[in-house]
């Protein structure tokens, strides 16, 4: 019995275990079939779109990437197929907890923080204090600058997880609705919830990018 509106996504399934996480692995049964049959037009789709973000984070990276731009690829990828699959039913949603999104936010952000003062820190340091700032000011910047800069992971974590709850939670509160409802108002529903899907499948593409491209930008800060 569902105690209350949020228990619908809860990590855990009827016997009590916690094998919803495993529909994160899914990927590995279905994606590498791609690349071992006739190539077709998602193949071609899927390496055309690969090929736009490596240009587009080469850009952002500059003259340091270095092979560094397959890593936000693999990232772009993880997360836009765990998105997609929870728009199917019954199958659980991993990127809506702050578990997998922190697990993928927090380790590449104390690696970049970690190379940056390691190897920059001249630079890192010239980072807290924005060109221009009064010197009065300068106390201020610098923790203003250091408080961002500790938040990162948990922004990049809870703008992920919220985005993919908030979609999910609304189709919920509709679908509950549904045996109150006439015939009329029904078919009205069933409407909104087509709408609905549509938007999180825009949603799901956007918050990979977003986080993908995020992180871009925070690891070209450390060079």
């Amino acid at each position: 019995m569902m105690m209350n509106l949020f228990s619908s996504f809860d990590p855990s399934s009827n016997w009590n275990l916690s094998m919803n996480w495993m529909s994160s692995m899914i990927g590995l049964i279905i994606l590498p079939s791609m690349f071992w049959i006739i190539p077709s037009r998602m193949n071609f789709l899927w390496i055309k779109m690969n090929l736009t973000l490596h240009k587009e984070f080469k850009i952002l990276m500059g003259n340091n990437s270095k092979g560094s731009t397959i890593i936000f690829i693999s990232i772009f990828s993880l997360i836009l197929f765990n998105n997609f699959l929870g728009l199917y039913p019954y199958i659980f949603t991993s990127t809506s907890h702050l578990i997998l999104t922190l697990t993928l936010a927090l380790p590449l952000w104390l690696t970049f923080m970690l190379y940056g003062w390691i190897n920059n820190t001249i630079h890192m340091f010239a980072h807290l204090v924005p060109q221009g700032t009064p010197s009065i000011l300068m106390p201020f910047m610098v923790c203003i600058e250091t408080i961002s800069n500790i938040i990162r992971p948990g922004t990049l974590a809870v703008r992920l997880s919220a985005n993919m709850i908030a979609g999910h939670l609304l189709m919920t509160l509709l679908g509950n609705t549904g045996h109150m409802m006439n015939i009329y108002l029904i078919n009205i529903l069933l409407i909104l919830q087509l709408m609905l899907i549509l938007l999180e499948s825009a949603v799901s593409i956007i918050q990979s990018y977003v986080f993908a491209i995020l992180s871009t930008l925070y690891s070209s800060e450390t060079y």
